[in-house]
This record gives structure tokens, C-alpha cells and sequence, in this order.
């Protein structure tokens, strides 16, 4: 112990027996004392530094006890030690070695990539910067239902890469608003404007649409595409009743009004057929550019209103085609100049042949097994592209226009090779390579552009900087179907986004895409968007349950409760569903397990809060005020709620909900309160007129003002601030069930009323009379009234006659009754 002399290991670790130098050692070591304030000596250091490690041997407890003591004084005895100074003789003990934990792997963002159709871990080019581009709209006509699959899907895409995995996002859109499509409908639409403002007299109407049908009959007799030729045949139909009453106007030689509304009636029915012909014959004779700027300028308009309506973010930046043609010409002009392309007849075609004997370049990186499609990419060049002249031009039929060498009725612009425009494929590649480089992290768009259009992009591109990445990780959002159907004019199923959000709100409808993979087909039906009707109605039931229980009035203290076992569970289901839901987002962004496992932690909230309203004790509040507080966190992070929202789902309009919640809330509270007193005091001296009144406030007059009063027995009146239309639909449906009942209950007493008339009628017929009248079954009766013979006059069998005597004894026991009850005055 302390004071003893310094102990000779000398004599012991000459032993050479490993097993007897170990023992002597532990018998040495047995006498002495190693505890704090034991004499640390040079010789027990070089001792120690003999070993490499503490016997394996239980029994040589005092040796392990010893090796122990100086390892934690001076660590490991393999060379890693300090050496022996004073600190150490002086037995100061120091800090054990601290072994960090095992933790477990992170989970890493993978995302479908479609140039290896397989999820690819993500992985952008430049630390946290992602550089993304998406194929915008080509701006003729309303923006419909696919666009919403693709914008929403993408903003919800770009949400969760930038607020919840915390990128730097810098996404780029372009408006196509030079394309065949444009150039087409700009000129039908300013040629039938001319022609109605000229106002064609009803004889050169009725000329004008006969002359028109020829060539649309023709177009329709060729026309193979069934749901085309069905659209081609509906308006032949519409057509000819609106040219039937014109013509026997015209025949009755009828003027004024009745004439003019004929007219009238004609153009609108015929404006697609006219418009086709028109174009056909004066097209060329239109010059003026404006005339092809001013309609793509309009749609454009409506599609931006369209996507903030739909709570869609506005991209970093936008690129218009028509503000990029000194860009793209020289974009082509350097693919020419590295001898990926080749200028014929005015006009500069992509040499995909060239381009795919290259070493160093691919083609057809997406679909390969649709490179020779000519249908799809004679669709990709344009309508008014793929003229026999046209396609003469080019080397390989699978090549494609870089620059359209414009035509009478085409807008131009001047570039090297003569007047011209862009083709629809090299905007991209010129508008995304100008502002994002030679090689980008995202490229974005729908489904169907995978071919020819991305496939080309990614051609021209590469040829154009001379390397094979131009895009890292390709996403296309999948489909969108109507129930069940393609969307089409011609199925009479063309959904615009404005007639969509008149039925839904734009949470409704990015619920519905929440609750759908973004890169698989979605299908808009009634049944899709019932379900997320019923999962925002979930949510928000939630949202006002807490904020109920948060708005109960508690001093600073009564905050923080003890957790009791229930808590205990319901915080540890929380944190589970916060590691799946990270697992999901992990895995290709999948929004609807995300949707499962928020809904499964309310469903586990809310029994929570059932269990303990039961027992009448209040829920945790800060426990369920976090879990709504990280429902409310994913759901903005989603685009679902709007940033003022603090809690839950925003009440009102846009910029209301704050200032109306905290408004109006104090007031409600006090008449809640004073309506609950109100109450109980007619209850006690029983007046029902004042708990009518009170019924009323909740059932008809608040529900107008968008609020709720839920009475529950025994427990404070909660007061909940909800959507006025869906508590009016609330209403009418509680109302509607309720009459649904009361129909019931009154056939169900109607029914029970006639069984117990009928009931009474037989009960009236006395037992010798029952049978005579089924002369039609019996020929011959007894005394009593009972059958002897059947119609045919044969006797009755034994077993038959026995049958009827126990029917004739209950009738007799029914009569019996009947008689008592009309003797005691039982009935009228």
C-alpha cells in the first residue's frame, strides 16, 4: 500500500513460462493495494510495457486490476504511451480513452434518372449549386390538366431538393413562342378576324363554308386517328344544323335580326373549318411579325396567372425564343462549324449520322429504340415542316431542322444561310447553354418529350461543346389521364386549368399529385380527387383539434406536463415517422409514402387525444404542438400551405390568414364560453326555447361565418374556424342524412302499421270461415268449415287434412284473441 517500498518485478519476469510468470505475478500483485493514491514506480512502468495485454485468465484477477490501473494512468503499452514523469507518479488519474459511436449510414437523395432509367444517387456537379432547366410551354392556347401534372410535379420536385434537402437551386424555364403551332393558329385566328369584321352577307357565308367543306372532307376521310376523326366529324355535324336554318332563311328571302343571328350562329359553329380554309389560301399574304407575337404573348400572360393560381413557384429565370434568335444562330453556326451540321436550301439540318459514328458522342441516349420513328419525328419538326420539298433536303430522314428557312406566311429573321426561324429542338439547347453552361445537374420535362425533342437536345448540345454530358440527371414527370382516358378535344375530356380550379382549390389538386409518384402516370378522376378531399379534410381536423387545446388558457408551468407512457409512445412513433418520411424524400422524392406516413402519425395523434379526452386529462400540448408544427413544416416545404400559415392550414384568403385567426378567435372564445353558460342554466330550470336558440347559433347561423362550435358532454365547447363553403357542405349533408332517417323512421312505422292492420283483418276472420272463400283450391267442406275435398273433387289426404286443421287451430286461437280485445275495448 502507500509507503511501502517500490516492488522488483526483476526475478518474476525472468520466468520464461508465460502461464507461471502470469501467476507469480498475480500472487505478487495480491498483497498490494490499487486504488486512488497508489504509488505509481518506474518499475511497475517497465513492468506494464512487458505486456501487450491483460491475461485472458479470470483467476488472475489482481494482474488484470493492476494492467487496468496503469492503462487508464498512462494508456495503451504498445509505444503510444507518455513517458513516466512526476504526474503520473503521483497517481493522478486522467480521463478513460472515449470510443465514438457506430451510428448508422446516412441516407442519400436518389432520383430516377432517365438516361439510366434507374435510381441514381444525386450528386450535383458544383458542392450544394444545382443548375436546372425545364421545357416550359409552347404558349397558342390555355394551359390544361398535363401542364399542371408537369409544373406541379416539378415545383414540388424543386421545393423538397431546395427547403428540405437544402440545395441551391438555380432553376431556368423557357416560353416557346416561335413554333408551327403558333405560326398556325396566329394566322387563322387573324384571318377569320379579318373575314368577321368584313361581315359576310349570308349567300357568301353559306358559299364560303361549302367551299371550306370540300377540302375538310377530304382531310377527314384520311384522317386514321379514331378520337381526330370523331373531333373532324362533330364539327361537320355542328356545322350543317347551323347551316340549315341559314339556308331557309335565305330561300324565304327573311331579313334583319333573325338573318343576322343565322349568321351569327354559322361562323361560330364553322370558325375552326374557315379558319383552316382561309389559311390555306391567303396564309402566304401574311407578313407582319407582330402578328405572330401577339398571341403567344397572351397565352403566356394566362399561363403565369394559371401557375401562381396553382401556388407554383416563378422560375429564377425565364427565356422566350423570340429574345434568344441572335443566340441560336450562333449556336447552330458553331455546330456547323464542328461538322455536326449542314446547310441545305436555306435551311440547317442536325447530321445525325455524322453525330452518331462519333467516338466521343451517343445518339439516341434516352429512347434508342426510337431512333428511326419517322411518325415522332416528323411530329417533333412541325406541321408546317414536313413537306415532300422539305424532307427532300435533308441527308438521312432521321435528321432534324436546326433552322426552318421561313416561308411565305412565316415570320423571319435574318442569319447567315437567308431569312429564317429557330427549329423547335435547338431553342433549348441554345437558351439552357447560354445561361448554364456545357454541362448541367437537372434536366426537366414530361414524359412524351423524351423523344425525338430531349433526345435531340442532348445531340446538338454535345456537339455543340464537344462532350457527352450536357445533362447529369434527366427527370420526365409521367402521364396524366382523365379517368381512365388520354386527355383530348375530341373526347370531349380537354380539362383547362381554370376549369379544374373551379371545382378544386390548388391545394386540392397538388394533394391529389402528392398522393401519386411525380414520374408515374396520374389519373384525374373523380375518385382521385375525393381521396385528397378527404385527406386535407383529415389534416385540417387535426390542425384545429391542437389549436383548440393549444388556445386553453394555462399559466407558464402548466406548458410541461409529465409524460406518462402514452407520451412516451406517441413521441417515439413520432420520430419513426420523421425517419421514414426522410427515407421516402430519400428515395426518389416519393411523395405518397410520405402522404401514408403523415397520415398514419395523426391517425396515431388522434387516438392519443381520444384516450385522453376519455379519461377527461388533457393531451400533452407541446407534444402535439410539434407534431403539428412538422406536419405544417413538410406541408409548406410541398407547396400545400402558404407561408403566413404558422399552424395548420391557413384560414380565408391569401395574406388573411394570420390576422383573421388572431382577430377573431378572443371573441369567439367569449361567446363559446357564454353560450356553454347560457346552456346550462336553461338546462337546470328546463327552458327548451333558449337550448333551441343556442342549437340554432351552432347549426345555422355560425356555419355561415365559417365556424364551428362542437359541443362534446361534459368537456368545453370546441371552436374551430373552417372554410365556410365546406361547413355549408358539412351542413347540407348532416341535414340531408338527417331527412334520410327520418324517411326511414317514418316507413319503417308506416310498414309496422300495415302489419298490424293486416294483423287485425285476419285476426277479425272467424276459423269456419277461413277456407270457403279458396274455392279454387277445395270443392267440399265439414260442419266446421274445414276442406274435405280438393277442386277436383278427390278427398283429401290424411297428412293434407292434418295441415290444414293446426292452420284452422291458430286462426281459432287468433279469433279467441281478437273477440277478448274487442270485449276489453282494446280498439276503435
Amino acid at each position: 500500500g502507500p509507503g511501502t517500498s517500490a516492488p522488483d518485478y526483476r526475478s518474476i519476469l525472468s520466468i520464461s513460462d508465460e502461464a507461471a510468470r502470469a501467476q507469480a505475478l498475480n500472487e505478487h500483485l495480491s498483497t498490494r493495494s490499487y486504488v486512488q493514491g497508489y504509488s505509481l514506480s518506474q518499475a511497475d512502468v517497465d513492468a506494464f510495457r512487458q505486456l501487450s495485454a491483460p491475461p485472458a485468465d479470470p483467476q488472475l484477477f489482481h494482474v488484470v486490476r493492476w494492467f487496468r490501473h496503469i492503462e487508464a494512468l498512462l494508456g495503451s503499452p504498445c509505444g503510444k504511451v507518455q513517458p513516466c514523469g512526476l504526474q503520473a507518479s503521483k497517481g493522478r488519474r486522467v480521463q478513460p480513452q472515449w470510443s465514438p459511436p457506430a451510428g448508422t449510414q446516412p441516407c442519400r437523395l436518389h432520383l430516377y434518372n432517365s438516361l439510366t432509367r434507374n435510381k441514381e444517387v444525386f450528386i450535383p456537379q458544383d458542392g450544394k449549386k444545382v443548375t436546372w432547366y425545364c421545357c416550359g410551354p409552347t404558349v397558342y392556347d390555355a394551359s390544361h390538366m398535363g401542364h399542371a401534372r408537369s409544373y406541379i410535379s416539378f415545383d414540388i420536385l424543386r421545393r423538397v431538393l431546395k427547403d428540405y434537402f437544402k440545395f441551391d437551386v438555380f432553376y431556368c424555364m423557357n416560353i416557346t413562342d416561335i413554333d408551327d403551332k403558333i405560326i398556325r393558329r396566329a394566322r387563322q385566328n387573324h384571318l377569320f378576324q379579318q373575314y368577321r369584321e368584313k361581315r359576310p352577307e349570308a349567300a357568301q357565308l353559306l358559299e364560303d363554308v361549302r367551299a371550306a367543306l370540300t377540302p375538310f372532307l377530304v382531310k377527314l376521310n384520311e384522317t386514321t386517328d379514331a378520337d381526330k376523326k370523331q373531333m373532324l366529324e362533330r364539327i361537320q355535324h355542328a356545322v350543317q344544323l347551323a347551316t340549315e336554318p341559314l339556308e331557309k332563311a335565305v330561300q324565304s328571302r327573311l331579313t334583319g335580326e333573325e338573318v343576322t343571328s343565322h349568321v351569327e350562329a354559322l361562323l361560330e359553329e364553322a370558325k375552326d373549318l374557315l379558319s383552316d380554309w382561309l389559311d390555306s389560301t391567303l396564309g402566304r399574304d401574311v407578313t407582319d411579325n407582330s402578328i405572330f407575337s401577339e398571341l403567344p404573348k397572351f397565352w403566356e400572360g394566362e399561363f403565369h396567372r394559371d401557375m401562381e393560381a396553382l401556388n407554383v413557384l416563378p422560375p429564377d429565370v425565364l427565356t422566350r425564343v423570340s429574345e434568344y434568335v441572335p443566340e441560336i444562330v450562333d449556336f447552330v453556326q458553331k455546330i456547323v462549324d464542328n461538322g455536326y451540321g449542314y446547310v441545305s436550301n436555306g435551311s440547317v439540318y442536325f447530321d445525325t449520322v455524322k453525330f452518331a459514328s462519333s467516338e466521343k458522342h451517343s445518339y439516341g441516349k434516352l429512347v434508342p429504340e426510337a431512333v428511326g420513328d419517322q411518325k415522332a419525328l416528323q411530329e417533333g419538326e412541325g406541321d408546317l415542316s414536313i413537306s415532300a420539298d422539305r424532307l427532300s433536303e435533308k441527308r438521312s430522314p432521321n435528321d432534324f431542322a436546326l433552322w426552318k428557312a421561313s416561308k411565305p406566311g412565316e415570320p423571319s429573321w435574318p442569319c447567315p444561310w437567308g431569312k429564317g426561324r429557330p427549329g423547335w429542338h435547338i431553342e433549348c439547347s441554345a437558351m439552357a447553354g447560354t445561361l448554364l453552361g456545357a454541362s448541367m445537374d437537372i434536366h426537366g420535362g414530361g414524359f412524351d418529350l423524351r423523344f425525338p425533342h430531349h433526345d435531340n437536345e442532348l445531340a446538338q448540345s454535345e456537339a455543340y461543346f464537344e462532350n457527352d454530358c450536357w445533362v447529369r440527371y434527366f427527370l420526365h414527370t409521367g402521364h396524366l389521364t382523365i379517368a381512365g382516358c388520354k386527355m383530348s378535344k375530341s373526347l370531349k375530356n380537354f380539362i383547362t386549368i381554370k376549369d379544374a380550379l373551379k371545382k378544386h382549390s390548388a391545394r386540392q389538386l397538388r394533394l391529389a399529385f402528392l398522393m401519386h409518384s411525380w414520374k408515374d402516370t396520374l389519373d384525374y378522376s373523380s375518385n382521385t380527387m375525393e381521396s385528397a378531399l378527404q385527406y386535407e379534410k383529415f389534416l385540417n381536423e387535426f390542425f384545429l383539434n391542437v389549436k383548440d387545446i393549444l388556445r386553453a388558457p394555462v399559466d407558464v408551468t402548466g406548458q410541461f406536463e409529465k409524460w406518462g407512457e402514452e407520451e412516451a409512445e406517441l413521441n417515439k412513433n413520432f420520430y419513426d415517422k420523421k425517419t421514414e418520411i426522410h427515407k421516402a424524400l430519400c428515395d426518389n422524392v416519393d411523395t405518397r409514402t410520405v402522404m401514408e406516413e403523415m397520415r398514419a402519425l395523426v391517425s396515431q395523434c388522434n387516438l392519443y387525444m381520444a384516450a385522453r379526452k376519455a379519461v377527461r386529462r388533457r393531451p400533452s400540448r407541446a407534444l402535439l404542438e410539434n407534431i403539428a408544427l412538422y406536419l405544417t413544416h413538410m406541408l409548406k416545404i410541398f407547396g400545400a400551405i402558404e407561408e403566413e400559415s404558422s399552424l395548420g392550414f391557413p384560414v380565408g384568403g391569401p395574406g388573411t390568414s394570420l390576422s383573421l385567426e388572431s382577430t377573431v378567435m378572443p371573441y369567439l372564445q367569449v361567446l363559446s364560453e357564454f353560450r356553454e353558460g347560457v346552456r346550462k342554466i336553461a338546462r337546470e330550470q328546463k327552458v327548451p326555447e333558449v337550448l333551441q336558440l343556442s342549437d340554432a347559433l351552432r347549426d345555422d347561423i355560425l356555419p355561415e361565418l365559417g365556424v364551428r362550435f362542437e359541443d362534446h358532454e361534459g368537456l368545453p365547447t370546441v371552436v374551430k374556424l373552417v372554410d365556410r363553403n365546406t361547413l355549408l357542405k358539412e351542413r347540407e349533408e348532416k341535414r340531408r342524412v338527417e331527412e334520410e332517417k327520418r324517411k326511414k323512421k317514418e316507413e319503417a312505422a308506416r310498414r309496422k302499421q300495415e302489419q298490424e292492420a293486416a294483423k287485425l283483418a285476419k285476426m277479425k276472420i272467424p276459423p269456419s270461415e277461413m277456407f270457403l272463400s279458396e274455392t279454387d283450391k277445395y270443392s267440399k267442406f265439414d260442419e266446421n268449415g274445414l276442406p274435405t275435398h280438393d277442386m277436383e273433387g278427390k278427398e283429401l289426404s290424411r297428412g293434407q287434412a292434418k295441415k290444414l286443421k293446426k292452420l284452422f287451430e291458430a286462426q281459432e286461437k287468433l279469433h279467441k284473441e281478437y273477440l277478448q280485445m274487442a270485449q276489453n275495448g282494446s280498439f276503435q
